[in-house]
C-alpha cells in the first residue's frame, strides 16, 4: 500500500490550536445542514457557484502569472470563449480551469482516480506515466481505507456528531492526503512550477474534504504559492501544511456560515439604519458651531 493513514499523526494533528479553532468554524458551518430555509438554500447555491469562480481565477492567476480579475472568471464561468480588450493567454486558462474543476466535480459519484489525471492534463499539468501511476495508486489506497471505516464518523452520516474533535480528524485526514499528494507530484523547479503542479491536487482534496464531511475551501494564487514555498523549506511538510491552510480554512468556513445566513431583508434594514446614524452625524458635526 502506497498510503496509508496514521491515525497517531492525525490525532496529533488535530490537537493542534489552529487545528481546533479551525474545526470549530467547520463546525457552525455544518451544524446549519440540513438547510430547510430557501433564502439559505439560495445562498449557498451563489456560494457554491462564487466558489468555483475564485478557484478557477487562483488558478489561471497561477497558470499565466497575469492579472486575471474576478469579472474576466465570471465571463468565462458564464460561458464566454473571448473577452473583448483581454488577453486571449487568460480566457484559455479559465477555460481550462473550468473543465478541470468540472472533471473534478463528477468524482463524488464515482471515486475514479483517473479523473484527477484528466483534471491535469485539463490543465496542461504535465505529469509523467510515473507520476500519474502513483497519484492513481494512492487515491485509490485512500478510498479504500475510507471504505473500511479509516476516518471515523465518515460512514456514520451524520457530519458534526462527533463534536470539534471528529471535524478536526477528518481536517487533519484530509490534510494528511494534500501533504502525500504534494510529495508525489513536487516539482524540480521554481515555487511557480510548484505551483502549477499543485493545481489539480487541489481540486481533488476538496472533493475528498466533502466525503469525508468537511466543507470545501478556496486557497488564491498567493496561498498556493505560499504554501509550496513553506512546504520546500520545511523538515515536516505536513506540520508545514496545516499551519499554512488551518488559518484559511478557519477564515473560509466563517465566510461560508456567513454567506448562507445572510438575509437581504435584515441587511437592507441595517443599511438604512447605518445611512441614518451617518446623516446624524454628519448634521450633528455640521452645526456642532452653533449654540441652542
Amino acid at each position: 500500500m502506497s498510503f496509508a493513514f496514521d491515525q497517531s499523526v492525525l490525532d496529533s494533528l488535530a490537537a493542534l490550536p489552529s487545528m481546533r479553532q479551525a474545526a470549530q468554524a467547520g463546525l457552525d458551518l455544518i451544524a446549519l445542514w440540513p438547510l430547510g430555509d430557501a433564502v439559505q438554500l439560495d445562498n449557498d447555491a451563489k456560494y457554491t457557484e462564487n466558489l468555483q469562480v475564485r478557484t478557477t481565477l487562483a488558478f489561471a492567476r497561477t497558470l499565466t502569472g497575469l492579472d486575471v480579475t474576478m469579472p474576466d472568471a465570471e465571463y468565462v464561468y458564464e460561458g464566454a470563449e473571448a473577452i473583448p480588450g483581454r488577453p486571449q493567454e487568460i480566457v484559455d486558462a479559465l477555460l481550462a480551469a473550468d473543465e478541470a474543476y468540472d472533471i473534478m466535480g463528477d468524482y463524488a459519484g464515482s471515486r475514479d482516480a483517473d479523473l484527477l489525471v484528466q483534471a491535469a492534463a485539463a490543465l496542461g499539468v504535465d505529469w509523467s506515466d510515473a507520476v500519474a501511476g502513483a497519484v492513481r495508486e494512492t487515491v485509490a489506497d485512500i478510498e479504500a481505507q475510507i471504505g473500511a471505516g479509516a476516518i471515523a464518523s465518515v460512514s456514520t452520516g451524520v457530519a458534526g456528531a462527533d463534536g470539534v474533535a471528529g471535524v478536526a480528524k477528518r481536517f487533519a485526514a484530509a490534510l494528511s492526503v494534500c501533504d502525500a499528494l504534494l510529495k508525489i507530484v513536487a516539482s524540480d523547479g521554481d515555487a511557480h512550477q510548484a505551483a502549477i503542479a499543485a493545481l489539480p491536487v487541489m481540486l481533488y482534496v476538496n472533493e475528498l474534504r466533502e466525503e469525508c464531511a468537511v466543507p470545501r475551501i478556496c486557497l488564491t494564487d498567493t496561498d498556493i504559492t505560499a504554501l509550496v514555498e513553506a512546504r520546500a523549506g520545511a523538515s515536516d511538510t505536513l506540520a508545514a501544511t496545516a499551519e499554512m491552510i488551518a488559518p484559511l480554512a478557519a477564515a473560509e468556513w466563517a465566510k461560508h456560515r456567513e454567506d448562507v445566513l445572510w438575509d437581504p431583508k435584515e441587511a437592507k434594514e441595517r443599511a438604512k439604519q447605518e445611512d441614518e446614524q451617518r446623516n446624524k452625524q454628519e448634521l450633528s458635526a455640521k452645526f456642532a458651531h452653533i449654540k441652542d
